[in-house]
C-alpha cells in the first residue's frame, strides 16, 4: 500500500529531529569537562586574612591548604583564637547556586574551555582559578607578622614548661596561695591577668591596665606615683579563694619577662644611683656596714654610694643583712610560672612587637599601644647589654658565675642565652 504524501513528509521530519538530537548529544559530549563528571569535592582550608585597620608591623596573608587532614571548623577555632583583632578570618561558605544560574554558568564554563584550548598554558593556569584567589598561594603565604609571633609565643611556652617538669615537678601539684599571686594584678573589663616583673616594663604595663578598666583616657596622662602608690589596680590575693580560682581558670594570663642580669643592673642603676628614699636607708645602710671596709661615718648614716660589688655582695650571701626585694627577685618567685599555667610569655627585648600582639589579642581599643616613655631618669639611657657588660666586668669571674647561678632558672626557664663566654 503506498504511503501517503502527508505521512512521508512526518516520517521524514521526525528521522531529522532525531539526528539532530543525536549530533547535539555528541556535541556536548565532546565539548564537556570530564572533571564536571565526577562528584564535585570540598576544597581544603582557605583562609581570607584581611586586616581591618592594622597595627603598624602586623601583616595578613592568606593560604589554601587542599591537603589539611583536620576539619575547617577545627582549624578555624585554632586560628581565629591567635588572631589579632586587626585581623578577621574567613572561611567561606560553598557556594549555593540556583538551578537556572547553575546552567548559565555550565554554559559559560563550556564556551571558555573552547577559548582555553587555544590560550598558552600560563594564561590557561589564570583564567582557571577562581575569582578570589588567581593562583593557588604556597606556603609563604601564611608568613605574615602575627603568625611568627603566635609561633614564638608556642616555643616560649614548650620551653618554659620543658624547664617545669624538669625542675620543679613538684610545684606544679601545689595548690595555689594568695602568696603565689600576690604580684598578679587584676582587669575585669577585658579578663587579663598580669604578672609584675619590676625592671621589664611593669610601669607602662600598669599604665596599659589602668587605660584598658577605664581609670584613665591615655597612658600618657598617668604619672608615676599614681601607677606604684594608687589603689586603682587590683591584685589577685584581694580575691577569696573562689574568686582567685575563677578568673586564674578564665582570664588570660600574661607576663613579661628580661634578661636577668640586665634586669640586675637596671634595678641597682635605679635604686642605688640616684637620690632614693627607701632603698638607700634600709638596703644601703646594712650593705655598706656589712660589705665596705672602712665605710665614712657619713655613708653608714645615708647608706648612698653602694657599689656595684658591694651590691652584688649582698645578693649572693646566704646570710644576707637584709631582705630580698622584688626588683632582683627570681621571676620564678615573682611569678610562679611551674604552678600557674601563663597564656602568654612577653619579652622586654621584644617589648614593642610583643605588646602589642597581646593587645590585638584581647580586643583591646585600637588607639591604645604600649607606651615607649621612661618615665623615671629621662635623661638617664635605658640599661642596655652592653652597659651590663660594663657593669659585669667590675666583678670577678667567680663572682659573675656566681651571680648566674642564683638566676639560672630564669635564664633556663625563659631561654635566654648566657651572657658571658666563661660561664658554665
Amino acid at each position: 500500500m503506498p504511503l501517503r504524501p502527508g505521512t512521508m513528509r512526518l516520517a521524514c521530519m521526525f528521522s531529522s529531529i532525531l539526528l539532530f538530537g543525536v549530533a547535539g548529544l555528541l556535541l556536548f559530549i565532546s565539548l564537556q569537562d570530564p572533571t564536571e563528571l565526577a562528584p564535585q569535592q570540598v576544597p581544603g582550608i582557605k583562609f581570607n586574612i584581611r586586616p581591618q585597620q592594622p597595627r603598624k608591623d602586623l601583616q595578613a596573608g592568606s593560604s589554601h591548604d587542599g591537603d589539611s587532614k583536620v576539619s575547617t571548623e577545627k582549624a578555624t577555632q585554632d586560628l581565629s583564637s591567635w588572631a589579632p583583632r586587626d585581623l578577621k578570618l574567613q572561611v567561606p561558605d560553598q557556594p549555593q547556586l540556583h538551578p537556572k544560574s547553575g546552567a548559565r554558568l555550565r554554559l559559560r564554563q563550556r564556551r571558555r574551555r573552547l577559548l582555553i584550548k587555544k590560550m598558552p598554558a600560563a594564561v590557561a593556569v589564570v583564567t582557571n582559578s577562581s575569582s578570589e584567589t588567581l593562583l593557588r598561594p604556597g606556603p609563604q603565604a601564611l608568613e605574615s607578622h602575627w603568625v611568627s609571633l603566635h609561633q614564638s609565643q608556642q616555643e616560649r611556652k614548650r620551653v618554659m614548661r620543658e624547664a617545669c617538669a624538669k625542675y620543679r615537678a613538684s610545684s606544679s601539684r601545689r595548690p595555689v596561695t594568695p602568696r603565689h599571686v600576690s604580684r598578679i594584678f587584676v582587669e575585669d573589663r577585658h579578663r587579663v591577668l598580669y604578672c609584675e616583673v619590676p625592671k621589664a616594663g611593669c610601669s607602662n604595663w600598669k599604665r596599659v591596665l589602668m587605660v584598658l578598666a577605664g581609670l584613665a583616657s591615655s597612658t600618657a596622662d598617668i604619672q608615676h606615683n599614681t601607677v606604684h602608690y594608687g589603689s586603682s589596680l587590683k591584685r589577685l590575693d584581694t580575691f577569696d579563694r573562689q574568686g582567685i580560682l575563677h578568673r586564674l581558670g578564665t582570664y588570660t594570663k600574661m607576663l613579661f619577662v628580661r634578661e636577668p642580669f640586665e634586669r640586675l643592673v637596671s634595678a641597682f642603676r635605679d635604686k642605688f644611683e640616684h637620690p632614693n628614699s627607701y632603698y638607700h636607708p634600709v638596703f644601703g645602710k646594712a650593705i655598706l656596714a656589712r660589705y665596705r671596709a672602712n665605710a665614712s661615718r657619713e655613708a653608714l648614716r645615708t647608706g648612698s654610694g653602694v657599689r656595684f660589688p658591694e651590691f652584688v655582695q649582698y645578693l649572693l650571701d646566704v646570710h644576707r643583712p637584709v631582705g630580698m626585694d622584688i626588683h632582683w627577685d627570681h621571676v620564678s618567685r615573682l611569678c610562679s610560672p611551674c604552678l600557674i599555667d601563663y597564656d602568654f610569655v612577653g619579652k622586654f627585648e621584644s617589648m614593642e612587637d610583643d605588646a602589642n600582639f597581646f593587645l590585638s589579642l584581647i580586643r583591646a581599643p585600637h588607639n591604645l599601644t604600649f607606651p615607649q616613655f621612661k618615665d623615671r631618669h629621662s635623661q638617664e639611657a635605658r640599661t642596655t647589654s652592653r652597659i651590663t657588660h660594663q657593669y659585669f666586668a667590675q666583678l670577678s669571674a667567680l663572682q659573675r658565675q656566681r651571680t648566674y647561678d642564683f638566676y639560672y632558672m630564669d635564664y633556663l626557664m625563659f631561654n635566654y642565652s648566657k651572657p658571658f663566654a666563661d660561664l658554665y
